[in-house]
């Protein structure tokens, strides 16, 4: 179990393409984070898609929580093992619960970030990355 939390790289020479994939899974999910975040403190009446009847500001929060702070970690390399894990279930509920009844072009974007986040899962933070540095010390 301690492995799969560990940021050590299985593959060499693999880190710039593990950096690049931490940008554009982090980066590009928080512009999906950010309004969500804004709409979970506007003091508005939330609406969200509430899938699993927990609510929609509960929904929302647990999204808000993938979709921001996760994001956040992967960007900077922190933990991202266990952040890519909120990501990918939120994926596939986006791809599959939210847009099931939709075609494949609606589904695609979610199934491309799960694609990113399932490769960091396997592949760890790598070398330039805040839990690399932090192994060191």
């Amino acid at each position: 179990m301690k492995e799969i939390f560990s940021s050590r790289v299985l593959f060499p020479g693999a880190s710039l393409p593990i950096l690049w994939l931490r940008i554009v899974g982090g980066g590009f999910m928080l512009a999906h984070g950010v309004p969500k975040l804004m709409k979970l403190f506007a003091g508005a009446p939330i609406q969200f898609a509430d899938p699993f009847g927990f609510g929609p500001g509960i929904t929302l929060g647990l999204t808000v929580f993938a979709e921001f702070v996760c994001a956040i970690l992967i960007l900077i390399g922190l933990k991202t093992r266990a952040a890519s894990i909120p990501l990918m279930f939120t994926m596939l509920v986006a791809a599959f619960v939210i847009h099931g009844s939709d075609p494949f072009g609606k589904k695609e974007l979610a199934l491309i970030y799960f694609a990113i986040y399932l490769s960091l899962f396997f592949l760890g933070s790598g070398k330039y990355s805040v839990d690399n540095a932090l192994s060191k010390e």
